[in-house]
This record gives structure tokens, C-alpha cells and sequence, in this order.
């Protein structure tokens, strides 16, 4: 990436609500053949080395996900994607990735967009819905609650018109585990 170009970022879990970074604009856009899941633990953010959390990850394999794009200015890209690597690859489990991205304007952009790791001690793809519910309900990191952030995703989703089944089944699920 030149410092004179603006560069796009994809965002499908928190950065959709909480970016953290500047940008001059945003738009729905879809990634192929990932898909958001809750496939690592958090030891940091919504969980600790004792008791981990799960927050979402693009995972490789059939389908696509639908997120948020953020242009970033060419002023402040390098700056913004320090602040990014900073807080997405404090414990090694994303991968940085430039993938490509349709818009919904109708454009493909490239865009840094940040993946699981499989070989990572921290990937976790195949739990039950019930179990990531359970780990959900009950994790605290750095951050704050993890069920929080299961609710902030799902409710800027519905917001975006972007609905997500297993998203909203677990919100639904954690709620009533907390009620």
C-alpha cells in the first residue's frame, strides 16, 4: 500500500460499531468465501487465560460475509493500520489479509481485512452453538463483558440490515442464560 492511496478496511465483528480510526467513508460490503464465526478464544479483550472468552473471526470456506467497508484517507492510513495491528494482532491469532471486497455501490476494492489463524492455539472452529452460548454468557476481559460484545454486534447488524441466524440465535440464547 502507498502512502498516497486511501485504503479500505473490512470490518465484520467489532470494528463495525467501534472502527477506533478515522475514515472518509463506509459502505456495506460482502467478503467471499469466509465466514463470520466465533472460532477464537479471547484471552484479552472478552476473556482471560483462565477463563476465555469467544470473539468472531473470518474463518476460510464456503459462503461469504457481509460487513462494513471503511475507506481511511491517505493522510492517516499508516497511523490507522498501526492502531489496527495493535489491537487485532495482540495475541498473533488474525492474520493480516488484502482481500478483495464488492461494495454494495457495485465496486471491488481491496481491502485489509483480518482472518484466523488455524494453526493458533486459539482457533476453535466446531463448537456447538449451545457452548459458545456458555462460554458467552459467562466471560469478562479487558474489555468488558463478552456477552456485550455478542449483543453490540448483532444489534449494529439488525441496524445495517444485515442479519446473521446464528448470531441472533446466540444473542437470544445469552439473554436468556442471563435472565
Amino acid at each position: 500500500m502507498h502512502a498516497r492511496q486511501s485504503v479500505w478496511v473490512f470490518g465484520y465483528g467489532s470494528l463495525i460499531w467501534e472502527p477506533g480510526f478515522a475514515f472518509s467513508s463506509r459502505q456495506i460490503a460482502r467478503l467471499e468465501g469466509y465466514q463470520r464465526s466465533f472460532c477464537m478464544r479471547s484471552i484479552h479483550h472478552r476473556g482471560t487465560v483462565a477463563h476465555p472468552g469467544l470473539v468472531l473471526a473470518l474463518d476460510e470456506g464456503a459462503g461469504d460475509c457481509e460487513g462494513v467497508a471503511f475507506e481511511i484517507p491517505a493522510g492517516i492510513a499508516e497511523e490507522s493500520l498501526e492502531y489496527l495491528r495493535a489491537r487485532e494482532l495482540i495475541s498473533a491469532a488474525y492474520l493480516e489479509a488484502c482481500a478483495p471486497v464488492q461494495l454494495r455501490d457495485g465496486r471491488q476494492v481491496e481491502a485489509v481485512t483480518y482472518v484466523i489463524d488455524r494453526a493458533h492455539e486459539q482457533y476453535c472452529a466446531g463448537l456447538s452453538l449451545e457452548d459458545q452460548a456458555q462460554i458467552i454468557a459467562g466471560a469478562v476481559g479487558g474489555r468488558g463483558p463478552n456477552y456485550e460484545y455478542l449483543f453490540n454486534t448483532t444489534a449494529h447488524l439488525t441496524e445495517l440490515g444485515l442479519r446473521d441466524a446464528q448470531l441472533d440465535w446466540l444473542a437470544a440464547r445469552v439473554r436468556a442464560l442471563r435472565s
